[in-house]
């Protein structure tokens, strides 16, 4: 079976908050050495897939500066294998973004009619999950399946976040009920579709077509397929996450500090790869103390991090402490500085004596985000600097490269957002 293998890497994930600010979603570190990405790279070349394209759109500086030629998930290869970069581009048919995910599909519908491979298989490259494709794919080709969806089970209390799959006693798929209010189904859409490439060609331009579409695969692809054509679903039993918000992001990494944890970063069967940054070894120095964390390298520790994950290069000065927090590259925290139950982004410095997400006052909703700013969390943005002594209260946010003048002095109360290109506070 000749496999053509699409990445969908573009979207902007606004529930991401400040955190999608500057790059896209698949870009976004995670578990202190990885990015998004690496997942669902690292299942195409664990299963064996090594004919992979990226369509990137919303900010791609920061997936393409990582993924590069591909060459950590040994994807530098020859056409027609290798990994390649489609990107969005202007002609006499398209405009220089891509209208939707079918829409991106189509754009790039002559790509797909030339490559020859009888099925292509689509991924979203913003989930977290450890899958072998390979069974998936045979039983698409066991039924001729015009289409494959990888499905998940899904609580009752969930289904409105998920396009839902009902089926009958074959597999087959009987309805497809885009973010339902209510559904008697319990599967849920992965996003990993696999489509015989014809029948998705002949789909991608009747959807072209239909004035009322918005060219979504969800929305209009796939209940005009299962209308139409032999849809079947497949049955995922393994740990599956959309990291589609601030809270799912923060507690998706903390989870991994668990002895146990569903998605098994040591499992050396079905190695995550990722772009190492040459770094030296991680530096605990007197009066350094961890518990249950995850430390990257090139990092150096003198005061506490408890229950926390550290991208390479961060620091944590004398008397700090890091508590519950998700710390990115090079982030500083100063001297006697405090940092609970934040989201800190690269390039951060945090004050000496400075507190961020402090427990003070009334706990407020978010000014700006009430909706994605949840659960006690405070966000720092790209390199923001926080003042000596800053007392910065929960749920709050401040935005990328804001200077310590920026801040409305050295108490910011729960709720507050910082906004340093206005240099305003709402």
């Amino acid at each position: 079976m000749n496999v053509l293998t699409l990445i969908l890497a573009g979207g902007r994930e606004r529930r991401l908050s400040i955190l999608a600010a500057h790059r896209a979603k698949p870009a976004l570190p995670f578990a202190g050495k990885y990015r998004i990405i690496d997942f669902a790279l690292s299942n195409c070349v664990n299963s064996g897939l090594r004919r992979v394209a990226l369509l990137t759109d919303y900010r791609p500086q920061s997936l393409l500066d990582h993924v590069g030629l591909g060459g950590p998930w040994d994807l530098d290869r020859r056409r027609p294998n290798g990994l390649f970069i489609w990107q969005p581009f202007r002609d006499e048919y398209n405009e220089d973004i891509y209208r939707g995910t079918a829409g991106a599909l189509l754009q790039n519908r002559r790509r797909l009619a030339e490559d020859g491979c009888d099925v292509t298989m689509v991924l979203s490259g913003d989930q977290l999950y450890a899958m072998d494709y390979r069974p998936l794919l045979a039983a698409h080709a066991e039924r001729g399946a015009d289409l494959t969806i990888g499905v998940v089970p899904v609580p009752s209390d969930q289904v409105d976040r998920f396009g839902m799959v009902v089926v009958d006693n074959d597999g087959r798929v009987a309805e497809f009920q885009e973010k339902p209010r209510q559904t008697t189904s319990t599967l849920g859409s992965m996003g990993v579709y696999v489509f015989n490439t014809a029948r998705l060609l002949q789909r991608l331009q009747e959807d072209a077509r239909d004035p009322a579409s918005s060219h979504d695969i969800g929305r209009n692809l796939l209940p005009r397929m299962v209308q139409f054509d032999n849809v079947f679903a497949h049955v995922f039993d393994g740990y599956w996450q959309d990291v589609g918000s601030l809270p799912v992001y923060w507690r998706s990494q903390l989870d991994l500090l668990d002895e146990n944890p569903r998605l098994d970063l040591n499992n050396l069967n079905w190695l995550i790869r990722t772009r190492s940054e040459e770094r030296p070894p991680v530096k605990l120095l007197p009066g350094a103390q961890v518990h249950r964390s995850l430390i990257s390298n090139g990092c150096i520790v003198q005061g506490q991090v408890i229950n926390s994950v550290l991208s390479p290069g961060v620091r944590v000065a004398p008397g700090a402490v890091v508590r519950d927090s998700i710390v990115m590259l090079n982030t500083v925290v100063e001297a006697d500085a405090v940092v609970d139950r934040c989201i800190v982004d690269e390039q951060v410095r945090i004050g000496p004596g400075a507190q961020v997400g402090a427990d003070v006052g009334q706990l407020r909703p978010n000014m700006t985000e009430p909706e994605h700013i949840t659960q006690g969390l405070t966000v720092i943005g790209y390199g923001a600097k926080i003042p000596t002594g800053a007392v910065i209260g929960r749920q709050c946010r401040i935005d990328p490269e804001t200077t310590e003048d920026a801040l409305p002095g050295l108490e910011v109360p729960s709720g507050t957002t910082v906004m340093q290109a206005l240099q305003a506070v709402r």
